[in-house]
């Protein structure tokens, strides 16, 4: 759907409806496996000029939602993107692709090779300056007082994040791992391109870019699946690929958890608690919304359970342990 806007959003508010419609038009940008990329030059001279207006709103504690992607992360968003008080958005990364060029993972926007992990010293006050007028100048535009991004894998990249936004919020989303590689699977089915100007695009980037940099840049770090780096990167098995990328995601969150950076959402519980969610919002320091809680309830439903697949030896038992530890069988 577009903007994820459905029928009930519309009806819920027409305030809501418009912020959505911005955040899609006007901030988001079009990847590689969506139609409309002409748009994308229009997208990024608007950044530009609007980095130069003035009377722009004070970000304060912006909310960012990680994980990884197809986990829940969208509906997360969309849901609390209905609050009065919010504005929601999708996975901006045009956006945070203009502010720093070797962000891109994609290669939806930059030729050049994005990096996985950025931290506060890839920050100096030209970006904070940028980043807060970008950010500042979405919430007039939206009429919104608070953002929610959502965009997982800044999970890689919070001190990066923190030093632009000191006062940020992070909301760690995991669910069972099954259900989250089944998903990307079914993602790369229905909306992979191939052989686009002898290009293949997907969910791992422009051909196999974002899977390329996850293995050189993350999987060559972690001490567990370091050693099988060579099986590893010959992967040719979505679900395969999408267990470790699952893998090295929440450890890199669990490992943030454990620091207090970020707080975390079991999806599980997230679609079928109201008080789960009650104690999220005031996380987030969002006031209880009666739009909020009734539209969560009219659309969030308890997942239906994938099977279990086989996985290669090298990646099964740490996939196993990653499961234990959140607290999946």
């Amino acid at each position: 759907m577009v903007a994820q806007i459905d029928s009930r959003f519309i009806k819920k508010s027409i305030k809501k409806t418009y912020t959505r419609l911005i955040s899609y038009l006007l901030y988001e940008g079009r990847p590689l496996t969506t139609k409309g990329q002409w748009i994308n030059p229009f997208v990024f001279l608007s950044y530009k000029i609007q980095e130069k207006l003035p009377f722009k709103k004070s970000v304060k504690e912006p909310v960012f939602i990680l994980g990884t992607g197809r986990s829940g992360t969208t509906i997360l968003g969309v849901t609390l993107g209905i609050h009065k008080d919010v504005g929601f958005l999708n996975e901006p990364k045009a956006l945070w692709s203009h502010l720093y060029p070797h962000e891109d993972l994609i290669g939806s926007y930059q030729e050049q090779d994005g990096r996985y992990y950025l931290n506060e010293f890839d920050v100096d006050a030209d970006l904070v300056n940028r980043a807060h007028s970008l950010f500042g100048s979405y919430l007039n535009f939206s009429l919104s007082n608070r953002i929610v991004d959502k965009y997982p894998e800044l999970i890689f990249r919070v001190p990066f994040v923190s030093e632009i936004f000191p006062d940020a919020k992070y909301l760690f989303l995991y669910r069972n791992g099954w259900d989250t590689c089944h998903s990307i699977k079914h993602w790369s089915e229905r909306l992979g391109l191939s052989d686009v100007n002898g290009s293949t695009h997907d969910w791992w980037g422009k051909d196999n870019r974002k899977w390329k940099l996850l293995c050189s840049q993350v999987v060559a770090r972690d001490p567990e699946l370091a050693p099988h780096i060579d099986k590893i990167s010959d992967y040719q098995n979505h679900i395969h690929m999408a267990a470790v990328e699952w893998i090295v995601t929440m450890k890199q969150g669990i490992k943030l958890m454990s620091k207090g950076l970020v707080y975390p959402v079991k999806y599980e519980e997230f679609v079928s608690s109201q008080e789960y969610r009650d104690k999220l919002l005031e996380f987030c320091s969002l006031d209880k919304d009666k739009t909020f809680n009734t539209y969560c309830d009219e659309v969030l439903k308890a997942p239906i359970i994938k099977d279990k697949i086989e996985l290669p030896i090298e990646i099964s038992d740490e996939f196993n342990n990653v499961m234990g530890i959140l607290g999946y069988e």
